[in-house]
């Protein structure tokens, strides 16, 4: 696990085998990679390893890479850097990464691991399982509420997210969100921005490994994952459904 950033540490570790660089640097490294004849794709990636700042306010925008010191959102990151460049990539292709996750070309876990150094993929790693994962299994748990209401005739989709929290944690979402804020020191506010949402999501995957068993937690991700697996086919089913006559 990578160490949480403090108010003194605002990095993340470069791309393997180069020194530390600042995010004018890594947009260049990505205008001229491309320019070079590089895929824009292998030099994004490349760009990313290179990145050193784990959140910023550009343009007037708050972004947050790296949560709880811990779970890298590297497409978070892409979206950023690819805003510098984005008459030097095909609009289709980023569009195709940024909304859908799907890449332009296919690399091993390994050479994806080489691309942006190994303490940002153990990073990603946190981030999908802890994040993405975690978000899919409460998903998961939404439905099966859902249908259990209608087997039983009655209708409370108002409550369906509690339900969900409760039969995945044993705590109301309301009850988990006062834990969490306590325990992070925060404000007791009725609103969170998306940075804070994602970092209140992985705080209940933590919670969800250290309160329910083993055997529970791999039940619920594999759960998840399969539920996950639903959503990208969808998605790819609404995909190649676009531009299709009716």
């Amino acid at each position: 696990m990578m160490r949480e950033v403090t108010q003194n540490e605002n990095q993340l570790q470069p791309f393997s085998g180069r020194e530390v660089v600042g995010q004018n640097a890594a947009i260049d490294h990505l205008k001229q990679a491309i320019a070079q004849g590089k895929h824009w794709y292998i030099a994004l990636l490349e760009a990313i390893g290179l990145w050193n700042t784990a959140e910023e306010t550009h343009n007037g925008r708050y972004y947050r890479y790296l949560i709880a010191g811990e779970a890298f959102d590297w497409l978070l990151l892409a979206e950023r850097i690819c805003q510098e460049v984005k008459d030097l990539i095909p609009e289709e292709e980023l569009v195709e990464l940024l909304f859908f996750g799907k890449t332009p070309i296919e690399l091993d876990k390994e050479e994806f691991c080489r691309l942006i150094g190994d303490a940002k993929y153990l990073a990603h790693l946190n981030y999908f399982y802890g994040v993405t994962v975690e978000e899919a299994l409460l998903l998961a748990a939404e439905e099966e509420t859902r249908k259990e209401q209608r087997v039983r005739a009655f209708n409370e989709n108002d409550h369906l997210s509690e339900a969900a929290y409760q039969r995945i944690y044993g705590a109301t979402m309301t009850e988990l969100l006062q834990k969490f804020r306590q325990e992070k020191g925060r404000p007791q506010r009725r609103s969170m921005g998306l940075a804070d949402v994602k970092e209140f999501t992985y705080w209940l995957f933590k919670y969800r490994l250290k309160e329910c068993d083993k055997a529970r937690v791999a039940s619920d991700t594999q759960k998840a994952l399969k539920e996950l697996q639903r959503q990208w086919n969808l998605k790819a089913h609404r995909r190649s459904a676009v531009g299709k006559p009716i």
